[in-house]
């Protein structure tokens, strides 16, 4: 095994965004994630997709492979664009991916109602970063995430399209792990941010 940080590696693949994007399927051999030591596998699930039962079946699929070499499933809630992001559907999808076996599962983070989301979800829940916001929002969205059960976040856009990439990291990892308001981690990225640039 050569990588040595934890990665959770993405297991299936589909079409651009020009097809119907929940047309997926498995992409990766359990060998390639072995081989890799990732800490984890996983793929999208589209409940209420066109191919809702490809994607059921992919995770199934996935979860029996992971399970047979100890390697975590987590299945992510993928929403569709003709699809309601409430908290009705965000329980209905992470109940059904924690019954076919998902370890853990990462879904977006809603201002309504995503307390009962995580409540009723059997497994711990990571909320998903979405698009590029405002530092502060993406800061105050993860604060209230974790507030509201979430364990923990997995944010891309939030990070790598900021100003200071690292110095967002630095902030959010302080917000999950220390509990950090969302005022005082600005704060610390806009600091961070300024060190980086000086040291330029």
């Amino acid at each position: 095994p050569w990588l040595t940080k934890p990665v959770v590696m993405r297991c299936s693949g589909g079409p651009s965004i020009l097809k119907e994007l929940s047309d997926e399927h498995l992409a990766v051999d359990i060998e390639d994630a072995i081989r890799m030591n990732v800490a984890a596998i996983t793929l999208q699930v589209f409940i209420g997709g066109q191919f809702e039962s490809r994607s059921v079946h992919n995770l199934t699929k996935l979860v029996d492979m992971g399970m047979r070499y100890g390697i975590p499933t987590m299945a992510v809630t993928a929403v569709g664009k003709d699809m309601v992001r409430d908290a009705r559907y965000f329980r209905l999808a992470c109940r059904i991916c924690a019954e076919l076996g998902a370890n853990f599962i990462k879904t977006y983070y809603i201002a309504e109602g995503f307390e009962t989301v995580t409540a009723s979800c059997p497994v711990p829940i990571v909320m998903a970063g979405g698009k590029k916001i405002p530092e502060l929002d993406a800061l105050t969205m993860a604060y209230n995430a974790i507030q509201e059960g979430a364990v923990g976040v997995d944010m891309g856009r939030n990070i790598f399209q900021s100003d200071a990439p690292k110095a967002m990291m630095q902030a959010v990892h302080k917000v999950v792990h220390e509990n950090l308001k969302p005022k005082e981690a600005l704060e610390l990225y806009e600091t961070l941010k300024a060190e980086e640039q000086k040291a330029r």
